[in-house]
């Protein structure tokens, strides 16, 4: 199950050097995309965080209903 607080996680596994960020107040969705363009070709939905995939490869997370996840601090690794 992928929630808010494994971003930080899925991040790291990402070789690219740009992310893109988006928020639509109107319709409460948060885009984070790794690379351009970000048409996938295969998409998995979630708890609300649609995973957007092309050939494989993570290519973007999609967060429905963002102002209702809850906030967690998130510590790095001792």
């Amino acid at each position: 199950m992928v929630g808010f607080g494994d971003i930080p996680l899925i991040i790291r596994r990402f070789p690219s050097d740009h992310i893109w960020v988006d928020y639509d107040r109107e319709a409460d969705v948060l885009y984070i995309n790794f690379e351009r363009p970000q048409r996938a070709t295969d998409s998995v939905l979630r708890d609300n965080v649609l995973i957007r995939k092309r050939n494989g490869k993570i290519i973007g997370l999609t967060f429905l209903n963002v102002s209702k996840f809850k906030i967690i601090k998130v510590r790095k690794p001792k």
